[in-house]
């Protein structure tokens, strides 16, 4: 008897007519917010892959073309500020659910204002660090494949994330660089590379000779494959660059393919190596160690 008793009130306000009437309406009010939000979203998601072919444009222009890593960045962007743009539509939608059906939402607001203070101030380093790899990928500062030097370390990027990203040594070492950390970055080939000859001679060598080997084998190299397919210009020779103590610097300059200097360099360094040591101009001696100290 007990029992009945205390569902009473329940049954009471359930065969109230005015209270269906009242929950119906509520009821209509919450699939309305609902659907609105779904609604939402999904124009937000049409005006974002909108953006997404903007994004491609203007890479285009920075860049040769949409290739597939610039397709990869824009999906990536969009797909970030479509997260977090339904996120937000569909907390909104929820709160404002809740205050039509009746519930006290202060508390929870209040409760969500330092929840949000919270997350806010511990995850300042991370929000920091997407919004970094955000405009990384927006403005296209790297690609895939790109040799660059970030803060110091040189390396090619193997993964670029919102958080992070990747670079490869030449020594075969990963560096996981924080993209919210980066206050320096050099990239070494965008849209072309160039490959710097430098060599010291000593005082007493023919200086000119070499310049006419250089030019000579430059001129070369730039007719055979594979070479002449990544040369973008002809070698340019600045001639005797520096003056030193140990001898007089020569120094050239080749304009290649992005990230295509290492190999071309190389060649026309054992090249020039081998026509110098066979004309007789020589390279300055190597300064002896002094004897070890006692």
């Amino acid at each position: 008897m007990k029992g009945m008793r205390l569902w009473d009130p329940i049954l009471a306000e359930i065969s109230k007519p005015e209270n269906w009437l009242r929950w119906s309406e509520d009821a209509i009010h919450v699939v309305i917010i609902l659907a609105g939000a779904w609604v939402l979203t999904r124009v937000i998601h049409r005006m974002l892959l909108r953006l997404r072919g903007y994004i491609l444009a203007v890479m285009d222009k920075r860049g040769d073309g949409a290739t597939g890593e610039m397709e990869k960045r824009a999906t990536t962007i969009v797909a970030v500020l479509n997260k977090v743009t339904g996120m937000v539509i569909w907390v909104f939608a929820l709160v404002w659910a809740l205050f039509e059906l009746g519930f006290r939402i202060e508390p929870l607001l209040a409760g969500l204002g330092v929840a949000g203070i919270a997350v806010g101030l511990g995850a300042q380093t991370l929000i920091k660090d997407w919004l970094g790899g955000l405009f990384i990928l927006i403005e296209d500062q790297l690609r895939i494949g790109d040799g660059v030097l970030i803060n110091g370390i040189a390396g090619t990027v193997e993964e670029i994330n919102l958080r992070t990203t990747i670079l490869r040594g030449e020594d075969g070492a990963v560096n996981i660089i924080s993209n919210g950390s980066i206050t320096s970055l050099a990239n070494k080939t965008r849209g072309y590379s160039y490959f710097i000859f430098e060599a010291t001679l000593a005082h007493g060598a023919d200086a000119e000779r070499a310049l006419e080997i250089l030019r000579e084998e430059g001129e070369r190299i730039e007719q055979e494959l594979p070479y002449k397919n990544v040369i973008l210009a002809p070698m340019e020779v600045m001639g005797i660059d520096r003056l030193g103590d140990r001898g007089v610097t020569i120094k050239a300059r080749i304009k290649t393919l992005p990230a295509q200097q290492g190999a071309l360099g190389r060649e026309l360094n054992r090249r020039v190596k081998a026509k110098l040591d066979a004309a007789g101009i020589a390279f300055p001696h190597m300064i002896p160690a002094g004897p070890p100290q006692q």
